[in-house]
């Protein structure tokens, strides 16, 4: 089976994808078609499954894997997939290898560099709250990705992303005297409730949980709950209750409540940069020099220019 970056115009497919993104549509005719993102660990590609049928609407969901017979074709100028039939693969007959991306910096790199953060934080209840999730999470904080899709979807993705804003937000707390431990805290907590949000052993889904509520609002909860199990009576619990509660720093973009706290507007600030940065890097990768990239929907349908050298 071909990986998606070794696919040519005009071949027939054969194998298993991840199911990405997923729109539905109606055609001209009334008939039902859906529109996919299909992925595996080489990168993704956009589909079409044509004359949809209520079988199909169990099998194109996301985080699904799925076996499919389909031939490619070129639409204005990029590959896509047409979808001639699939059906749902069980767990058991995932090719796993297919699958499991490896973060761009090596695993205990990371590691490393997580708890670095964790033992610099000097206030007494920042370093209570980290401590309890570390032993609550486990290994589950350095393997998990931080999205399904989009950004840090790959293994460790949520370990890369925590660090790189770690990274960030250390030197930006001197500029511009925050409050450090607040801060470092912040960025390595805000996403922890995606290890709930997130299911799956081999490729990640929304979880029952993770839909009803949301890894911000799991998270905000968890503090609180954390906060009364250690006998936590300051701020702290509720002024990071705060900061993963705006850490979208928007409310169109999910956030419950705008960030109102120099940490809190931090860490969204740091945490929308980290994440268009990453976005941006991964569709500029295949763009030639001199050329733009494809129109990309989580940057405001914009398209990138990669300069001539």
């Amino acid at each position: 089976m071909k990986m998606i970056n070794e696919l040519n115009d005009h071949e027939h497919v054969e194998g298993q994808f991840l199911v990405g993104n997923v729109s539905k549509g109606v055609n001209t005719v009334g008939g039902s078609y859906f529109s996919l993102e299909l992925r595996d660990a080489s990168g993704t590609i956009a589909a079409k499954k044509w004359d949809a049928t209520l079988l199909d609407e169990q099998i194109f969901i996301p985080g699904n894997v799925i076996s499919l017979v389909g031939e490619t074709n070129k639409y204005k100028e990029q590959l896509q997939l047409k979808v001639l039939s699939a059906e749902l693969v069980s767990l058991e007959d995932i090719d796993v290898e297919r699958f499991v991306k490896a973060p761009p910096v090596d695993k205990e790199i990371l590691i490393k560099r997580f708890k670095d953060y964790v033992a610099s934080v000097k206030n007494e209840n920042c370093q209570k709250l980290l401590a309890y999730f570390v032993n609550k999470f486990g290994d589950n904080l350095f393997s998990y990705p931080a999205a399904v899709s989009i950004h840090h979807e790959y293994s460790s993705g949520l370990l890369m992303h925590s660090v790189t804003m770690a990274d960030l937000a250390s030197s930006m707390c001197e500029i511009y005297d925050a409050d450090r431990d607040l801060v470092i805290t912040g960025c390595l907590l805000h996403d922890m409730g995606k290890i709930i949000e997130l299911e799956g052993p081999i490729v990640f889904k929304y979880s029952t949980e993770g839909k009803l509520l949301g890894h911000i609002s799991i998270m905000a909860a968890e503090i609180r709950k954390a906060a009364s199990e250690l006998k936590i009576e300051s701020e702290i619990p509720v002024l990071l209750e705060h900061m993963v509660l705006a850490h979208h720093g928007q409310l169109e973009f999910g956030s419950p409540v705008l960030p109102l706290t120099k940490e809190a507007l931090l860490l969204s600030l740091v945490d929308n940069l980290d994440s268009k940065m990453v976005i941006v890097n991964k569709v500029m990768q295949d763009v030639e020099p001199g050329n733009f990239s494809n129109k990309v929907f989580a940057l405001d349908n914009r398209s990138f220019y990669k300069p001539a050298k």
